[in-house]
């Protein structure tokens, strides 16, 4: 009987800086030959690369407009060439870079030509955190900075920049590298737009102007939000100021602007309504706080026993504009109705 011994993946801890020329696309072929050409003999001419190198702990990957360099001695390694390149760049204005350090695990690997080659996860990753960002960046991830602070000569330029979601690697904290000479101090292009994302999908519903100017029908307008606040709440990509907190804007001329940078968040609904006999109307809009902006908004006129339908169709339009991947239990969730009865509905918001 014949055992099949499968050869044991052996992982080691490897230390990468990644590499990329921002644009490169957009160059012309000539153009790309000679970037390239620049950003090989800069990296190669580094005392970094040439000690590291010359002692066998130094594998190189090309990778068409930039390479990755693993270097299996030193955590430091990386970012002390990432220093040396940023140098040696300005003398030559014309490349565009953008760097990314991780440690993580690499292995060795046989590619198509059969020849001996590397890849893991610390390779990947250390591409992930360099494509957060632009011309001039050198980030890394936390957890390479965190190995970095006990080093005077490094701690003082490692600035957090918080948590961000990483293409196929969940989430990654990452770290900003930059001296008064080297390096790009501005937040990250994606990371803005991440923020700005995130702000957004917070929201406060603010309590209805009740138009009539009575009492008596109170009971919609503030019935109306707290219901969409409730139905909102119940989805987890969404965070929603408690009724508790909106209603002390009830009966004041409020600035949706201020009331939104107040409480941090990124949008805030707005609405009016007018109950004549049997007849709704209610007008609402949803405010972006970062430009005053109206997101979306939209007038609906029916009758008093379709507010229920008001309410969801209010709720499943805020989900779309806030751009919510909604699952179908979720959709099922703001379809919910407290009751179908719309006297039980009076009666308890009345009360």
């Amino acid at each position: 009987m014949s055992v099949e011994v499968k050869e044991e993946i052996k992982l080691e801890i490897a230390h990468v800086l990644f590499i990329d020329i921002v644009g490169y696309s957009k160059l012309l072929i000539n153009e790309q030959r000679e970037r390239l050409r620049a950003l090989n003999e800069i990296v190669r001419t580094t005392a970094q690369f040439r000690a590291s190198d010359a002692n066998g702990m130094l594998v190189r990957i090309p990778t068409g407009d930039g390479m990755a360099l693993i270097f299996r001695d030193t955590v430091e390694s990386p970012i002390r060439c990432a220093v040396e390149i940023s140098q040696a760049l300005k003398t030559h204005p014309e490349i565009h870079l953008r760097m990314g350090v991780h440690s993580g695990p690499v292995s060795e690997v046989t590619d198509v030509n059969e020849r001996t080659n590397i890849a893991g996860a610390g390779i990947d990753i250390a591409q992930r955190v360099m494509d957060y960002g632009d011309a001039g960046h050198i980030l890394l991830s936390k957890h390479v900075a965190d190995d970095l602070t006990p080093f005077p000569r490094w701690n003082r330029y490692l600035h957090d920049l918080g948590e961000c979601e990483v293409k196929h690697s969940g989430k990654v904290s990452l770290a900003n590298f930059y001296t008064e000479e080297l390096g790009n101090p501005q937040l990250p292009k994606k990371l803005r737009r991440a923020h700005q994302e995130q702000a957004r999908r917070a929201i406060a519903v603010l309590p209805f102007d009740n138009q009539n100017r009575d009492s008596d029908t109170d009971y919609l307008s503030d019935g109306i939000p707290e219901s969409i606040i409730h139905s909102l709440s119940q989805l987890p990509q969404l965070r929603v100021m408690a009724r508790s907190t909106v209603f002390s804007y009830k009966g004041k001329d409020v600035d949706p602007r201020k009331v939104g940078n107040d409480l941090g968040v990124g949008a805030v609904l707005i609405g009016r309504l007018i109950q004549q006999g049997d007849n709704l109307a209610v007008r609402t809009e949803l405010v972006d706080v970062a430009d005053g902006t109206e997101i979306w908004g939209q007038q609906y006129n029916r009758k008093l026993a379709d507010v229920f339908a008001v309410q969801e169709e209010i709720a499943k339009e805020i989900s779309e504009k806030l751009r919510l991947k909604l699952s179908g239990a979720e959709r099922q969730q703001l379809a919910k109705r407290p009751t179908e009865n719309i006297k039980a509905f009076q009666y308890y918001m009345q009360g």
